[in-house]
This record gives structure tokens, C-alpha cells and sequence, in this order.
């Protein structure tokens, strides 16, 4: 398996993709093993429930795996269309979750902060986030979260939500704004004031 990384190691995920179709599993294996983390994380922060990522992002790669055959190098990344599926299945989790669940419920995941103060501050800083994600707009707090606390950049954000860059511009100020304006009165409970 690590000779066939090795032979993989600096192509690129569209050729790792058509490898796959072409029916080398090692192809597949290093492009979960590239894209797999990002793409968790996305929906972990999306969904706020380790267990409903892992989920979504297992149905996304078989999602992927289903379209390789068909796939055409240079019209898009694979890594963006990976995180767009994401994305919508996290969309698509979150409303059904909105209709039939109590936000309270839902469990918060294992923090791993070094002391118990420090994971106190940090789970309150964390719902507060979630929560104030969840009031927001939809759009805002996706364009929000992709680009802070995912890092793409608005072009990707762009392809993602399929959108102009300038719309992503957009609904991240305004996002920010609103985020900003809802967390507003928590300052000092969530340790921000430095008084």
C-alpha cells in the first residue's frame, strides 16, 4: 500500500480520481486519505455531531466514487466538488434536524484542551458560535464558515455554494456582521474582555 502512495504521491486528485475508475483502489485510498480531513471537519462544524460528519462525508466519497467513471479532468477540482456535496448533505441534515430537533440536545464534541478550565472556556466559546450559527441565515453562516473557520478562499467558497465571488464577498460581511452583532452582549462571559 505504500509503494502504491508513493507512485501516487505528487499526482493530482483528478488522476487519482480516473485511477480509481480505472479500477485502482490504491488511487482511492490516498485521495480519502488527502481530502477525508478537510471534509470532516467541514461537516463536523456544520452539523456540531462527530458521528452525522462522518456519515455525510462517507456518503459524499460514495457519491464521488459513483461519478468517477464520468469524470472530466480540467472542468472542475475534485476537492471542490467533494466539499460542495458535503455542503449540501450538511444543508439538507440541518433542516431536517431544525424541524425535528431541540438545538439543546444535540451532543457537543469531545474537546481535547489541555486543562479542565481551559475546556470549560472553550466549549462555552463553541456553543456560543454553534448557536449563533444556527440563528443566522444559512447562506451567511455557510459562506462564514467555509471561509473562517474552513480557510478556502472565495473562488472555492464560490464553486461550492455556486455563486458569484462577489456574492461569497457578500454574504461573508454580512455574515460576519451578523455573527459579530449576535455575540455582541457575550463578550465578557466567554472571556473576551481583557479588562
Amino acid at each position: 500500500m505504500d509503494m502504491a502512495f508513493d507512485e501516487y504521491a505528487g499526482a493530482p486528485d483528478s488522476a487519482l480520481l480516473v485511477a480509481f475508475a480505472n479500477g485502482d483502489s490504491a488511487a482511492a485510498r490516498l485521495l480519502v486519505v488527502r481530502l477525508s480531513p478537510r471534509a470532516l471537519g467541514q461537516a463536523q462544524r456544520m452539523l456540531n455531531d462527530r458521528a452525522a460528519a462522518e456519515d455525510v462525508v462517507q456518503e459524499a466519497f460514495l457519491r464521488l466514487w459513483k461519478i468517477a467513471p464520468d469524470w472530466r479532468q480540467g472542468e472542475a477540482q475534485v476537492s471542490t466538488w467533494l466539499y460542495r456535496v458535503v455542503a449540501n448533505l450538511c444543508t439538507d441534515r440541518l433542516r431536517v434536524r431544525r424541524r425535528n430537533v431541540d438545538f439543546d440536545k444535540i451532543a457537543e464534541p469531545e474537546d481535547s484542551a489541555p486543562s479542565v478550565a481551559q475546556k470549560m472556556q472553550d466549549e462555552a466559546r463553541h456553543d456560543a458560535l454553534a448557536a449563533a450559527l444556527a440563528e443566522m441565515p444559512e447562506r451567511q453562516a455557510q459562506a462564514v464558515s467555509l471561509r473562517h473557520l474552513e480557510g478556502l478562499g472565495n473562488p472555492e467558497i464560490a464553486q461550492i455554494m455556486d455563486i458569484s465571488v462577489e456574492a461569497v464577498e457578500s454574504l461573508t460581511a454580512r455574515g460576519k456582521r451578523t455573527l459579530a452583532s449576535i455575540l455582541a452582549s457575550k463578550k465578557a462571559e466567554l472571556g473576551f474582555n481583557d479588562e
